[in-house]
């Protein structure tokens, strides 16, 4: 499967795929519609959490079984999109939290193993800026970089992403700021 990045230019309507998820005839149809639509956006978001590759792809067709699973509970409430991101994070910080678990009870420092598949994968290297930008994110809080990730990759507005996170926009605007400033210092210390 090739990913590019950028968004999907479709016919995409929240409201029909809604009716579409709503029958079970046509509910098949319905979220193959929304996998179109958010494949592309979801796997960069969890690729940037994880680094590598594969590992994205295992937690993206995580989520996607997830939400099929429990599509039935899906009323619509939010939009399909906040329920995917949801789904994907807690997905994302869930194999985080284990690949953490193993690392610690490795010898060696964990930080650098997943500094050596940062540097060692083709989508990161040739771009110095790049590299350390992304060098600079993996010091931060998961949760921390999930909400750098969506607002300067996504461009993803606060009120969206406090659905998503379940935080109020004013924690989230301080979120973001704390890790640009975390960012500035780790760069200026490299430099």
């Amino acid at each position: 499967m090739q990913h590019m990045e950028g968004k999907p230019k479709s016919s995409y309507n929240e409201r029909e795929i809604i009716a579409l998820l709503q029958d079970k005839d046509t509910l098949k149809k319905g979220f193959e519609m929304i996998v179109n639509e958010y494949n592309e956006q979801l796997y960069w978001q969890i690729r940037r959490m994880v680094l590598s590759h594969e590992d994205a792809n295992d937690l993206l067709q995580n989520t996607y079984i997830k939400a099929w699973i429990n599509i039935g509970y899906f009323r619509g409430d939010a939009k399909i999109s906040t329920w995917l991101y949801r789904i994907a994070l807690n997905e994302c910080l869930t194999f985080l939290n284990k690949q953490k678990a193993t690392a610690n009870l490795a010898i060696d420092d964990p930080e650098a193993s997943v500094i050596h598949k940062l540097e060692s994968d083709p989508y990161f290297s040739g771009d110095e800026a790049q590299i350390l930008l992304q060098k600079a994110l993996l010091t931060l809080p998961e949760k921390q970089r999930m909400v750098f990730n969506l607002k300067y990759y996504q461009e993803m507005k606060y009120e969206e992403m406090s659905e998503i996170f379940g935080t109020s926009v004013g924690a989230l605007k301080a979120s973001y700021h704390h890790a640009v400033k975390k960012i500035e210092k780790f760069i200026e210390e490299v430099n």
